[in-house]
C-alpha cells in the first residue's frame, strides 16, 4: 500500500503565506506526476497545480502568480507555496500521486488526507 501525509495547512489572514507539503511512501516503483486540489464547502474538487517528472508545471487561473508548486523527488515529497492568500482559497487541499506501483507494476493514483486551509479577512 502507499500512504500520502499532509501537511502545513492553517489558519491565517488574507495576504498571508502558507507552505503546504505531501510525502509519499510505500508500495511504489516510481512517481510521474504529483499534484494539489481543493474542494470548498459546496463546491467540486479542482486541480490547484501540478507538476510532472520533466518538471512541467500547470496551475489553476485562480492561483496564478500567487501559488508555486515544487517537488523534492529524492525524498518523493511535493510542496505548494500559496502567498498573497485570499478568503476565496479557503478549502481543505488534497495532494495527489500518479505513478507505478512495487513488484506488481499496477498504476498509482493515490490520494493524501487533505490539510485545511483557513483564510481571514
Amino acid at each position: 500500500q502507499v500512504q500520502l501525509v499532509e501537511s502545513g495547512g492553517g489558519l491565517v489572514q488574507a495576504g498571508g503565506s502558507l507552505r503546504l507539503s505531501c510525502t509519499a511512501s510505500g508500495n511504489i516503483f516510481s512517481i510521474d506526476a504529483m499534484g494539489w486540489y481543493r474542494q470548498a464547502p459546496g463546491k467540486q474538487r479542482e486541480l490547484v497545480a501540478a507538476i510532472i517528472s520533466g518538471g512541467t508545471t500547470n496551475y489553476a487561473d485562480s492561483v496564478k502568480g500567487r501559488f508555486t508548486i515544487s517537488r523534492d523527488n529524492a525524498k518523493n515529497t511535493v510542496y505548494l507555496q500559496m502567498n498573497s492568500l485570499k478568503p476565496e482559497d479557503t478549502a481543505v487541499y488534497y495532494c495527489n500521486v500518479h505513478g507505478r506501483r512495487w513488484i506488481t507494476y499496477a498504476a498509482l493514483d493515490a490520494w493524501g488526507q487533505g490539510t485545511l486551509v483557513t483564510v481571514s479577512s
